[in-house]
């Protein structure tokens, strides 16, 4: 594993107004994390885990504190500038899949290698879908396939980016226990085969417990921070 700091977050906290009054929905955290670790964000509905996840992939901001991606600071840039580092740098696995209902499965996986300029897109889609056992349903758009089936997508699109972080939010939340056991394995191979810096959010314990870190919050704070 490298020795390099990939996520470095600073005591950020998160606060949105209410009619009642500020509302604070992560208060001071602090964390590191080594290029090609896995770490683990546990805790109860409500805890702060998707927003936290959120703000250290740079897709939301913190209301105070500094957080760095691989060097960038995502806290001075603007959204064009986070969007950048984040299609440099970031992979996602989100629970509402995110998939455009006008492409097909293999298009959907193909189009952010396409936006990059990758040559080898179509053949990165299908080696990727292969692995997560759509090679049979390539051509079907989002509304044909189960909820199961459209994780796999999501899932495949992310890997085929081979990004250097990969943030997943309940990856295996909306499959069946066999298909959850083969994304929990591809997980952890690329984790360890491309040294992906590996960031999730989960509720299943073992897949909690196949990570190196694990951090648990409540109310917005880490009350339990452990190696595994």
């Amino acid at each position: 594993m490298s020795s390099a700091l990939m996520l470095d977050v600073r005591t950020i906290t998160k606060s949105v107004a209410t009619q009642e009054g500020a509302l604070d929905i992560l208060r001071p955290i602090s964390l590191q994390v080594m290029a090609g670790e896995s770490l683990a964000i546990t805790g109860a509905s409500g805890s702060g885990k998707s927003t936290l996840l959120g703000i250290l992939a740079g897709l939301d901001i913190p209301s105070s504190g500094e957080v760095y991606l691989n060097g960038h600071c995502l806290t001075d840039l603007d959204e064009e500038g986070r969007a950048q580092v984040r299609a440099e740098n970031v992979g996602f696995i989100f629970q509402s899949f995110q998939l455009l209902p006008g492409l097909t499965a293999l298009e959907n996986v193909m189009l952010p290698l396409e936006l990059r300029g990758d040559k080898q897109a179509k053949t990165l889609a299908m080696k990727f879908l292969r692995h997560v056992g759509l090679e049979k349903r390539m051509q079907h758009y989002p509304q044909q396939l189960s909820g199961g089936e459209q994780q796999r997508v999501a899932i495949a699109r992310a890997f085929a980016s081979q990004p250097k972080t990969l943030f997943a939010d309940e990856p295996t939340g909306n499959l069946d226990s066999h298909t959850g056991e083969k994304i929990i394995d591809l997980l952890f191979e690329l984790n360890r085969e491309q040294g992906t810096t590996l960031i999730l959010i989960t509720h299943e314990e073992r897949l909690a417990s196949l990570c190196q870190r694990r951090i648990e919050l409540s109310a917005g704070e880490i009350i339990s921070a452990k190696d595994i």
